[in-house]
């Protein structure tokens, strides 16, 4: 049984008619009867009485036709609904992202994709990275976004692609004594007590790489709370004389209101010693991390995903 079939039982039901049925659907006659009897031959029953050179339906043919109409009517359902998803008119999207780009750089993309695709429902889940990158892998989030590479288990696994960026800076509060100290050196990294973010967290993974490219050894720093979100480590900070490291988008209106002020960290250039510190020869280190946009490399990139990664693209910095 096929739907042509099905449609062409359809014509023939509502005209009681062979050749008006033909006419209606620009085939033959005998293509006509030929699905017809198709169909008997398949379920077994007449679907029409042959009285003269007219035919009535059949019990068997009432039922059929009923029930045909319902499947045809719910395949121009599918129909219309596949091409409402390739024209971006209906659909969802699943994403998943890391904290601070879900917090204060994805808002205004998923803004700029739903003015433009009022009718797609987009579902956004926060984790750290780590738990980003198997989401994306396990097929829970058409895309995924983090702030840090990708684990080497899954790298044959997930695409990645820079669509942004952003700085960790070095912060404090107002009763730490590099709150009113603008420079420091890298020795001095020692002598405070710092806020982490968690194991697993694209803030830590990228603050620790930098400490190892700048010689700091990070096991005698004194390490005094591990903290699960960038929110939470600011809160620590401002009340007490701790440092931390943390996405610059987000205490811009910290520092506006001077609730937490940036440190930074400078080192001499060549082999000049620190104890022989001259303005003129000093480099400040900054700590610069990538956006990545992930996604499976097998699974099918729905047009949703496609024009939404687009839009991440604009304007990378």
């Amino acid at each position: 049984m096929t739907l042509e079939q099905l449609r062409i039982f359809l014509a023939v039901a509502e005209h009681l008619h062979f050749t008006r049925a033909a006419e209606e659907l620009y085939i033959t006659q005998p293509a006509v009867s030929a699905a017809v009897h198709s169909l008997e031959a398949y379920f077994g029953v007449k679907l029409f009485h042959r009285i003269g050179r007219h035919i009535e339906i059949t019990d068997a043919g009432t039922l059929l036709q009923t029930e045909a109409k319902d499947i045809l009517d719910r395949v121009k359902l599918m129909e219309r609904g596949l091409r409402e998803l390739n024209d971006l008119q209906r659909g969802e999207l699943k994403l998943g992202s890391s904290l601070t780009i879900g917090n204060y750089w994805l808002p205004a993309k998923i803004s700029q994709f739903q003015e433009q695709y009022p009718n797609i429902s987009i579902k956004c889940t926060l984790a750290n990275t780590e738990e980003i990158c198997d989401g994306t892998a396990a097929g829970l989030f058409d895309v995924g976004l983090i702030e840090a590479g990708i684990k080497p288990s899954l790298q044959k696994m997930l695409k990645s692609e820079e669509i942004g960026s952003d700085r960790l800076v070095i912060v404090v509060g107002k009763l730490h004594p590099w709150y009113e100290r603008p420079e420091i050196t890298l020795a001095q990294l020692y002598e405070t007590a710092w806020v982490m973010r968690e194991s697993g967290s694209g803030t830590q993974q990228v603050f620790e790489q930098a400490l190892l490219d700048w010689g700091v050894e990070l096991s005698k720093l004194e390490i005094m709370l591990v903290l699960s979100s960038g929110e939470m480590v600011k809160a620590a900070l401002e009340s007490s004389v701790r440092a931390a490291a943390i996405s610059e988008l987000m205490v811009q209106k910290e520092f506006q209101l001077d609730i937490l002020r940036k440190v930074t960290v400078i080192k001499p250039v060549g082999s000049m010693q620190e104890a022989e510190i001259q303005s003129d020869r000093l480099q400040q280190l900054e700590i610069k991390r990538p956006f990545l946009k992930l996604t499976h490399n097998q699974r099918f990139q729905t047009k949703i995903a496609r024009v939404f990664g687009e839009i991440l693209c604009r304007n990378v910095s």
